[in-house]
């Protein structure tokens, strides 16, 4: 059988479900009737909120009849059914929601006061069924209910039997525990729905207390502030005609909290503030707490503590339930109270107040009233901007859309910002196409960039150089696609100012000063033939004014120059024919720039945002605005506004953090790691010394490729690259004191002996190969001449069988290594070709095979010694060679080698070679290398002037 208790839970299922429905047919239904059909707003919302508590009620009779059914079940089946299979105790969480539910849809129908509305539409009908509804209310007799008015009674008949059915089952829950033994298994089951009853019980009395206050609240409002405020979600918390509070900051008469807003009321005007953005600074004073918002900050003070204290907590309590979307009852398990509100949060926010946020919308993270993390800004005319904010300012990493006309037209910056304003790396798409890529500040061009004009512009021009407050300023180069020249110089106000050099695609070169962009003052023009002009001229560089021509052959014409339409060009002046002919190799070194643009300071843009991260610590939250990013294109933005993203991709060989840069440096800091890890580092572009190469690259390129790869602008190059080379030494020292003042040491001084032997040794040839294949072809466009002397030389030597060679050089016939020569029964010694020497001239091609310098002088080393071995080897003893026997057999090595551009391979080698090997046997040797070269383009090897009785034809 059952027990007592479970037989009492059926019967009282029984006749709440007789309740139930004569509430549905006595007082629901004729609510709901729809005559006469609402047609003001407010009726229309009057019957959306009756609709849902019809809706509910439902909902409330479907689950008290599957839990009367699960009863009956149990009754008839007491063996085979049980006791925790009671739909009272296993869906006791579904019963609660179920409950909750109604309790929110009555409550927003008293606080709108849609019964009242609802029975003033129908009065005549409701008087007459008063007295059925006092019969529907059980314990309470006629007399009593007449007192009330009809509307008092609907409330009553639909809130009172179901808060007196919620206390019953308490009630017999609690005894159908008594009576479970202790081990009994459904003791804790039942006791968890004892808990969650007596929870929804007060619940249900706290959510009728506040909606039978709000709605008297209403009555105390004029028409216009109960027309703002009056809705139904609204439940107030706390007023101030009850505990007295006062403003400071705003006016304000009275203080009303709701359970979603804070609202200060001054005549007919009321101050709303949505509590997901609300703020509590409780400070010093005892009877005085700020308020924060997103847009003021105003305190509410108290003529005591007590009351501080009480509205204190009330809107510290209202605001941490309006976060979690909660009401103020442990039927929803909040738990412990909180103390403080959280000070930091998710929302959205439109802003009202002047300004430059006026109407926009933000929605992302907060903290203490203020944008604080990532989110998303929108203004009303387009303009959209994601990303990372900081106490109210756009800062960090970020993405700003700005429309233009026509539609469907953006410009968009990708990047970083400090303090509401683009700062540090970022990328600016713009609507015509143009794509800046550089360095802001204060949201301007500043620093180093690189601009592109849109590629259907009507002048394309590419422009990489420094800025100034959002103009081209300082050193730049710039190419002027439509007229096929590249400038390359100083910058002033977004006009070319200064010493500059202008290079065309025709190979003339123009060297002179700008202002205001335009030529003014005398000039070097270098034309492609080696003709140079001193004097003034045109913006086209055509010859005008005062001018000297020198001529290659070394004429000279002095005179006025000057053109017109139709007639060329003409002159009036003198021509010496009398000068001898210049030396070809000095007329083709004329270097251009050289001493006008000092190399330490030509790229300090570059270094600029390298040093200001060092100075700065090398902080984290910088690296990325170093380093640059990987977004979306501006394409992929454009298509849609509503899915911009921050996310920036890094590679699977990214080196990390810039704790583990730095980290890394001090564990490789002995020479032997040390040059394996700066050349892991300069190879990544996501390492600072990777990035800074990869960006000296970049100018490198774009100033001396296409139709910069003139070879007047050798000179500038090659100085450029050593510059380069200990600017970047400089930087990795920078890293290594960072690393070492965060392990609280001091980095040692470095002197100047040991800075170039790093340098030379560790720096250059891990920077070489970066800017070698640009510098090279400088080096052969100036030694194009000499080596094509040198090219028919060696075409010429090549005829030589290999004893006829070594005799033509003047070689000791006792120094030949005929020992070496292996000959078939139909060969003589004076036809075999290739075959001397093989040792030294395999070494010395393998010049070619490396961009070292340090590694070239040692091939060189390395061919002398070969060939010194060769010798001793012939000679039966060790032979040192004296210079007379060295370059003839050098010459030899050297004809059979057969390397292309020798001429530049030398000059280079010169160039870039260690100082410290200056006066030694690097030195000796490459400049007897050097004297070869220069043997081999003389004229008697060139032309074939062989000694008279050797005939050519018995040669080939």
């Amino acid at each position: 059988m059952c027990s007592p208790e479970e037989a009492a839970l059926l019967r009282l299922e029984e006749v709440f479900l007789a309740t139930l429905a004569r509430i549905h047919s006595l007082i629901l239904q004729p609510l709901l009737t729809p005559d006469p059909a609402p047609s003001e707003p407010l009726d229309r919302d009057c019957l959306r909120l009756l609709q849902q508590l019809h809706q509910s009620h439902q909902q409330l009779w479907e689950v008290t009849e599957q839990s009367q059914r699960s009863l009956q079940k149990r009754a008839r089946h007491p063996q085979s059914v049980p006791l925790e299979s009671l739909f009272l105790l296993a869906g006791a969480g579904h019963v609660l929601q179920v409950h909750v539910e109604y309790t929110e849809s009555y409550t927003d129908c008293v606080v709108a006061q849609a019964l009242q509305k609802a029975v003033k539409r129908r009065s005549q009908y409701w008087r007459g069924r008063r007295k059925v509804l006092w019969q529907l209310l059980s314990g309470t007799s006629s007399e009593g209910a007449s007192e009330g008015s009809v509307g008092s009674t609907l409330r009553q008949a639909l809130c009172q039997p179901v808060t007196q059915h919620v206390q019953q089952y308490v009630l017999l829950l609690l005894r159908l525990r008594d009576t479970a033994g202790e081990q009994h298994p459904t003791k804790e089951l039942v006791m968890h729905a004892v808990t969650l009853f007596g929870n929804l019980q007060s619940y249900m009395g706290q959510a009728l207390d506040q909606a039978m206050a709000t709605q008297a609240l209403w009555h105390t409002l004029s028409s216009r502030l109960r027309d703002v405020l009056c809705t139904p979600a609204h439940r107030l918390l706390q007023d101030s005609h009850d505990v007295p509070v006062t403003v400071t900051r705003l006016r304000a008469e009275r203080v009303l909290l709701f359970d979603d807003v804070l609202v200060l009321v001054q005549g007919h005007n009321v101050h709303t503030f949505d509590l997901k953005l609300v703020w509590v600074d409780t400070g010093q004073d005892r009877c005085m707490f700020r308020v924060l918002t997103p847009e003021e900050e105003f305190s509410l003070r108290t003529s005591e503590p007590q009351g501080r204290v009480l509205w204190q907590w009330k809107v510290t309590q209202a605001v941490c339930r309006a976060l979690q979307q909660k009401k103020d009852f442990a039927v929803l398990g909040l738990g412990p109270e909180p103390t403080k509100t959280p000070a930091y949060r998710c929302a959205s926010y439109t802003f009202c107040a002047e300004g430059r946020l006026c109407r926009a919308t933000y929605e992302g993270e907060w903290h203490r009233g203020r944008p604080h993390g990532k989110g998303t800004l929108k203004w009303p005319d387009g303009r959209n901007h994601v990303g990372e904010f900081c106490r109210g300012l756009e800062h960090g990493f970020g993405i700003l859309l700005v429309p233009r006309s026509p539609e469907d037209k953006f410009d968009c910056y990708k990047g970083h910002w400090w303090e509401g304003g683009m700062n540090g790396y970022g990328i600016c798409e713009y609507s015509t196409d143009a794509v800046y890529k550089g360095y802001f500040q204060e949201g301007l061009q500043h620093g180093f960039g690189v601009l592109d004009s849109a590629p259907q512009a009507a002048q394309p021009f590419r422009y990489i150089g420094h800025w100034e407050k959002g103009q081209r300023s300082g050193y730049g180069v710039q190419d002027d696609r439509d007229r096929g020249e590249r400038y390359i110089g100083m910058w002033q106000m977004d006009q070319r100012h200064g010493p500059g050099v202008v290079v065309t695609q025709a190979g003339a070169c123009y060297q002179g000063t700008f202002q205001a962009d335009k030529m003014v003052g005398p000039g070097i023009l270098l034309s492609e033939d080696d003709s140079l002009y001193e004097g003034t001229f045109t913006r086209d560089l055509t010859l005008v004014g005062k001018g000297k021509v020198t001529f290659p052959n070394g004429f000279t014409l002095e005179g006025s120059f000057c053109s017109g339409a139709g007639r060329g060009l003409y002159t009036q002046g003198v021509l010496d024919m009398a000068a001898l002919p210049p030396d070809p190799s000095s007329t083709c070194r004329r270097q251009l720039g050289v001493g006008s643009f000092p190399v330490e300071s030509r790229w300090q843009g570059v270094y600029g945002p390298f040093w200001k991260f060092l100075d700065a610590g090398c902080p984290g939250e910088l690296q990325e605005a170093l380093l640059g990013f990987q977004v979306q294109s501006s394409r992929e933005l454009r298509r849609s506004q509503e899915s911009l993203s921050c996310d920036r991709k890094l590679p699977e060989d990214a080196p990390g953090d810039i704790e583990d840069i730095l980290a890394e440096l001090l564990r490789h800091r002995e020479p032997a790691a040390l040059q394996q890890h700066l050349g892991k580092a300069l190879s990544s572009s996501w390492h600072p010394l990777g990035q800074l190469l990869r960006t000296l690259m970049l100018t490198f390129q774009a100033t001396y490729t296409g139709v910069g790869a003139s070879k007047h602008l050798q000179g500038l190059a090659q100085e450029e690259v050593k510059q380069h080379v200990r600017g970047l030494w400089a930087a990795y020292r920078g890293l290594l004191r960072v690393a070492l003042q965060r392990e609280g040491q001091v980095a040692e001084e470095e002197d100047t002996e040991t800075r170039d032997l790093h340098v030379h040794g560790l720096m250059l040839p891990l920077v070489l190969p970066s800017f070698y294949s640009e510098l090279f072809t400088l080096y052969l466009l100036l030694h194009e001449r000499e080596d094509s002397l040198y090219s028919q030389g060696i075409t010429n030597l090549s005829l030589f069988p290999d004893t006829k060679l070594l005799e033509f050089l003047d070689v000791q016939k006792h120094l030949w290594p005929l020992s070496d020569l292996r000959l078939t029964s139909n060969q003589r010694w004076s036809l075999v070709r290739d075959k001397c020497f093989l040792s030294a001239t395999k070494c010395l091609q393998m010049i070619i095979t490396t961009v070292d310098p340090r590694e070239k002088l040692e091939v060189l080393e390395k061919t002398y010694s070969e060939i010194e071995a060769t010798v001793s080897r012939v000679l039966g003893r060790e032979y040192k060679l004296p210079m007379d026997d060295l370059l003839p057999l050098l010459i030899y090595v050297v004809s059979r080698a057969r390397i292309q551009h020798l001429g530049a391979e030398i000059h280079l080698l010169r160039d870039m070679m260690d100082p410290v090997h200056t006066g030694g046997l690097y030195d000796f040797l490459l400049t007897a290398l050097e004297s070869c070269y220069q043997h081999i383009q003389k004229e008697d090897m060139r032309l074939r002037r062989l000694p008279g009785h050797w005939d050519l034809r018995e040669l080939c």
